[in-house]
């Protein structure tokens, strides 16, 4: 039972990794593709969507978290000479 739970917890970290909102992201976009491609409509698409969309978002929230209070409108320091 014991590896069974150590085996879990891998991969549940593995694709979940540092931002589970990508991973639910990219899980979405396989559940649409996977509804299109079951009524026989074009289903090449929604996943590309969803990773790029997920990414920017990402890479969005990432920014300003690391960003701090240097975001557009802060006031900056004079430049020393």
């Amino acid at each position: 039972m014991r590896a069974l739970r150590r085996a879990g917890r891998f991969w549940v970290d593995f694709v979940v990794g540092d931002d589970w909102r990508l991973a639910a992201a990219v899980a979405a976009g396989l559940v649409a593709t996977a509804a299109l491609a079951a009524a026989d409509l074009p289903a090449w698409w929604p996943l590309p969507l969803a990773a790029v969309a997920a990414t920017a978002l990402t890479v969005r929230r990432g920014s300003r978290r690391r960003s701090g209070s240097s975001g557009p409108g802060a006031r900056r320091a004079p430049a020393r000479r």
